[in-house]
């Protein structure tokens, strides 16, 4: 073992034309001593149109067996070899694998760096035509609908823009919840496919996405909303919440209704205004 260890790369992949690819990323993939990919078969392919020759040892590094290999590149890691981590697109560690390789890396002392490049997070956001000053990642939403739901709910209140990854089977049911949650005349941007060549931006209110994706939604999908407008427009407090809900009902809005908005108008959960009208805890 060397005296001293090597470097961890993080390196980012075209998340769409390889021409994207920074230019670092050959030498990266030339150079070192271990590639670990999350498809080994997505290397071969990158590899092949870069027109790079992988010298070092290629491994798999995926959700499935992240846990078991991240202590192998670490022992790798503090052998002194060069590691660089490649996911299928975009920067590894961003709802992709390498958290965990990262954090053991760090904290025994290896150098972390990256190969800075293509990201859907931020094309997505650039080119939404949102408030980008200032914004939170959220990855993907819960696949359960009450757990989809509640964090939804507790996003109702956030003012930043939020971006969100999709699968294009659930992107309509994510925008139906986000409408239901966030409003639906909430500004958002549905990004398909970006810097492919059937890329497409659709930009409108909530509740105009969630009918255009009835008809179904094809290819990888990085959904941005607008934040709340001067954060919730009702206290969250019991007294609050109880005179909100019966301020709507006597405008003849069903007290389930009346539940939902106001939770979502508080940024609380619907449990908890239940819970407060009903004489429940909160």
């Amino acid at each position: 073992m060397t005296s001293e260890p090597g470097v961890l790369v993080l390196a980012a992949t075209p998340i769409g034309r390889v021409s994207d690819a920074p230019p670092r990323l050959a030498e990266e993939l030339a150079t070192a001593d271990v590639v670990a990919a999350e498809d080994t078969r997505r290397l071969r392919r990158l590899t092949k149109d870069l027109d790079v020759t992988v010298s070092g040892r290629v491994v798999s590094y995926f959700e499935g067996n992240e846990s078991a290999r991240t202590p192998v590149l670490l022992e790798a890691l503090l052998a002194g070899e060069r590691v660089v981590l490649v996911t299928d697109a975009g920067m590894p560690s961003v709802s992709d694998p390498g958290y965990r390789l990262v954090a053991a890396a760090v904290e025994a002392g290896v150098l972390v760096t990256s190969v800075p490049g293509p990201s859907a997070v931020l094309t997505a956001l650039a080119v939404s035509g949102l408030p980008v000053d200032r914004f939170c990642f959220e990855g993907f939403l819960p696949r359960k609908a009450g757990e989809r739901a509640r964090r939804l709910v507790a996003l109702a209140a956030e003012e930043r823009t939020m971006v969100f990854f999709e699968a294009p089977h659930r992107t309509g049911t994510a925008l139906a919840a986000m409408a239901d949650a966030l409003g639906g005349d909430r500004p958002a941007a549905v990004c398909r496919e970006l810097t492919k060549t059937h890329e497409e931006v659709r930009r409108g209110p909530l509740a105009e996405l969630v009918t255009w994706a009835s008809e179904g939604v094809r290819g990888e999908v990085t959904i941005v909303v607008a934040g709340a407008v001067g954060g919730p427009d009702v206290d969250a407090d019991p007294d609050s919440l109880r005179a909100a809900v019966a301020g709507l009902e006597a405008d003849g809005v069903t007290r389930k209704d009346a539940i939902v908005e106001v939770a979502r108008r508080a940024g609380v959960p619907k449990r908890e205004v239940y819970n407060i009208v009903h004489g429940g805890k909160p």
